[in-house]
């Protein structure tokens, strides 16, 4: 790919209706004078679509916009991704009506799963309807645009990725996820509070991330000429007990988003090792430290995110939505704090970066499964991303994430085969089910399984 194709890109936007990430990726992309093109929208809802269309091309308009970006919404995969050079597939697999299933069914079992995406009970029915929502995609990838690189923001990430990789082992893509800078954040923010340096960035920092998308940890971390391993052992101890508030919480951050970290503050006692996502995320991976009763989540001071919750804001960007398209609400430029773009700019020769991405595992980290899709830090280059070598996980923290990873092919191996008595082992398998006896367990996996039959294969009910 040659740096004069920036000024003539072709991106496929599968789930382009989305609202609010899409508006942030949007207004990136018109901020950045180095890159322009066409942005083709494609969404099962062509109406959230057409929205975006129309912001995104008042974006481009806007004065201060230093691109010009032309938005226009097509009606198949095919089209989207004919002649793509990159492909950012960022869906809602499902509706919040699985989702209030995925997260909340459980709790007839004492089940508390703070968000409910990703691993759990209801990270495994998540995946079980957006696992065959991945093939055609990796299929239409493979057939119409072949050598586009493919950027997913869609969780369970591990398993989007992975999919289409299983589906197109030639296909160049990549998973994106924020979570490692918040943690990047809450150490420039101790370098502040315990050291008294001020104005550190995230980017200032070298941290080697390894492991999986939101079970990620850091085993090194470093300011300059500072070792931060024993600043933040000695940051986790006075913090254990209070939380650490970083004075950054807003309408949007509220008690459904809380995180004082003590999650991380205790797998760094128990590991020697720095969790590097957030406690939401963290809790879900082990055994159920944390998240036993609705009491105990408050006692380690992270929230509970309900979909009624989920169900308001969406009503709430609806809303935007609607006034950003009347005029009622002018379309601004903002940053997104997001990578994405940056990510586009390297591998079109723009300008190198070494960010956190999920790709399959290379031997960036030898104890852990080929193939697997890790998390670990990357070279963006000229066409080429290269996985930096974090080394073995430390095998204390090893058999944690290992486990998931095991589980995760399984998960992949029954979403494609409709195998359901695999789906009810490595469903019971997960350690949050860890106590829950075979008869209970598989009364609720078959009970979540109903719920979404709509999104699910023939297969599971033939």
């Amino acid at each position: 790919m040659h740096t004069d194709k920036a000024k003539h890109l072709q991106i496929a936007y599968i789930g382009g209706g989305s609202r609010g990430w899409a508006w942030g990726f949007m207004a990136d992309l018109a901020m950045d004078p180095d890159m322009c093109g066409v942005v083709r929208l494609y969404d099962i809802d062509r109406s959230a679509a057409e929205r975006n269309e129309i912001i995104g091309n008042r974006m481009s308009a806007l004065p201060e916009a230093a691109s010009r970006w032309q938005y226009t919404v097509v009606d198949s995969l095919k089209e989207a991704l004919t002649g793509a050079d990159f492909v950012v597939i960022s869906i809602l697999p499902g509706t919040f009506q699985e989702m209030q299933s995925d997260v909340h069914l459980p709790e007839r079992l004492g089940i508390y799963q703070p968000v409910g995406d990703t691993v759990g009970a209801g990270g495994f029915m998540r995946a079980m309807r957006t696992i065959p929502m991945y093939v055609p995609i990796a299929e239409g990838i493979r057939d119409f645009c072949p050598d586009a690189w493919v950027i997913n923001y869609t969780n369970p990430m591990s398993l989007c990725v992975r999919t289409l990789y299983e589906v197109f082992p030639g296909i160049k893509a990549f998973g994106c996820c924020h979570e490692v800078f918040g943690t990047q954040k809450l150490l420039c923010a101790m370098l502040d509070s315990e050291l008294g340096i001020k104005g550190v960035k995230r980017q200032d920092l070298y941290t080697q991330v390894t492991g999986i998308n939101h079970f990620t940890w850091l085993t090194k971390a470093s300011y300059k000429d500072i070792d931060l391993m024993p600043v933040y052992a000695r940051f986790a101890d006075k913090y254990y007990e209070t939380g650490f508030d970083e004075g950054n919480d807003n309408n949007w951050l509220n008690a459904f988003f809380l995180c004082k970290h003590r999650v991380k503050f205790d797998l760094f006692r128990r590991y020697g090792a720095i969790a590097a996502a957030g406690d939401r995320h963290l809790a879900e991976f082990t055994a159920p430290w944390y998240t036993r009763t609705p009491e105990e989540v408050a006692q380690w001071k992270f929230g509970l995110t309900p979909v009624s919750w989920r169900l308001e804001d969406l009503d709430r960007r609806m809303k935007r939505s609607d006034a950003l398209i009347s005029g009622e609400e002018e379309v601004t430029l903002r940053p997104s704090g997001e990578e994405g773009h940056l990510l586009l700019k390297a591998v079109l020769g723009l300008g190198d970066l070494v960010s956190n991405v999920n790709i399959p595992n290379r031997g960036q980290v030898p104890n852990l499964p080929l193939g697997a899709v890790v998390e670990t830090n990357a070279f963006f280059g000229l066409d080429r991303i290269e996985p930096v070598y974090a080394g073995p996980m430390p095998s204390n923290v090893l058999p944690l994430v290992a486990r998931h990873i095991y589980n995760q092919e399984n998960t992949l191996k029954t979403a494609l085969t409709c195998d359901r008595k695999l789906g009810l082992s490595t469903f019971l398998n997960d350690p949050q089910l860890a106590s829950v006896s075979f008869d209970d367990g598989k009364k609720l996996f078959d009970d979540m399984l109903e719920n979404q039959r709509t999104y699910l294969p023939e297969g599971w009910f033939a």
